[in-house]
């Protein structure tokens, strides 16, 4: 054991391995159980290869928060299946991925892993909250959403991001000092810094429009010099000439989408988040016929084999 806290983001992993696997995993009676399967074996890889001491499987209460679509309409807009207008909108999801999410949550609880989530808002912001009350263990974020960069820090203890955007067996663990160098960031500031460089880019997967012709690396090169969003908008407001007066006008013309990007692409630390249980990762199933039980039924063989083997106490 290393120590460690693994937060996993749960979603970004099944969906994942959803679209990695092929379809023909299925159960006898049909049901299609490549996520379910996918899943159960990255959080395999991640107990052999990192070794946590604790895991927590986050979960999204609402994978389209209204706190931030009623400041920026557009966020996710472009994956609303159905809009509900009483809770969380329906979002777009392969038939078959649907059917799974259960299967997958029976087989945490089976195990005996946490969850968590936080009514009202994204696993981001669950993850983003546990890494921040977490003071004294290092923190592992496993995703393969770069939002969650923003994590990154050396203090008050370590928080990494375990990247799988690649698979994992391409996964790339990043701290503040591989994040400073992949975007031209500082190194001391690179959580904060990788967050306000994302809202002056935006990012068209997840609807947000950025400013109009700053893109990545203008808007590194920008906080970097400035040290933040908030200087940077300060200067070009004040007419600071080492703001060029392009990108004065290009700020001021985006004033409306900066005055609420930071708040839509900043995790929400204070999320009020509920975990189904203490997070130690089990040295045994709290509950073996009932992982023998879903193993069987929904026909996940090697897959829970392969879980079973990687708790601490196999």
């Amino acid at each position: 054991m290393t120590g460690s806290l693994a937060l996993l983001d749960s979603a970004s992993l099944y969906f994942r391995s959803f679209f990695a696997l092929p379809d023909s995993m299925r159960a006898a009676d049909g049901t299609q159980v490549n996520a379910v399967r996918g899943f159960a074996d990255t959080i395999a890889r991640i107990l052999t290869d990192r070794r946590p001491a604790r895991l927590v499987c986050c979960l999204d209460a609402d994978w389209r928060p209204k706190f931030r679509t009623d400041l920026l309409p557009s966020y996710k807009a472009h994956r609303v299946a159905e809009e509900t207008g009483s809770g969380p909108d329906v979002e777009v999801v392969p038939d078959t991925l649907t059917p799974q999410v259960p299967i997958i949550l029976d087989l945490l609880e089976a195990f005996g892993f946490a969850t968590a989530e936080a009514a009202g808002y994204e696993a981001d912001d669950v993850i983003g909250a546990l890494a921040t009350r977490e003071k004294t263990d290092p923190v592992e974020v496993i995703t393969g959403d770069r939002d969650l960069f923003q994590l990154v820090r050396t203090e008050p203890s370590p928080a990494s991001v375990i990247y799988v955007g690649k698979g994992w067996a391409k996964a790339e663990v990043l701290g503040p000092a591989e994040i400073a160098e992949r975007y031209s960031l500082p190194r001391e500031t690179a959580g904060p810094a990788y967050a306000d460089m994302a809202a002056l880019r935006g990012d068209p997967s997840d609807g947000l429009p950025g400013v109009a012709g700053i893109g990545e690396k203008t808007a590194a090169k920008l906080i970097t010099q400035f040290g933040s969003l908030e200087a940077l908008l300060a200067a070009a407001s004040a007419g600071d000439s080492q703001v060029p007066l392009k990108t004065r006008l290009r700020l001021s013309e985006a004033a409306d989408y900066l005055a609420v990007a930071p708040t839509v692409v900043k995790v929400a630390v204070d999320a009020p988040v509920e975990q189904s249980r203490p997070d130690p990762v089990p040295a045994t199933p709290a509950d073996p016929e009932r992982v023998a039980e879903l193993a069987e039924r929904w026909n996940l063989g090697n897959s829970v084999e392969r879980l079973l083997k990687a708790l601490p106490g196999a």
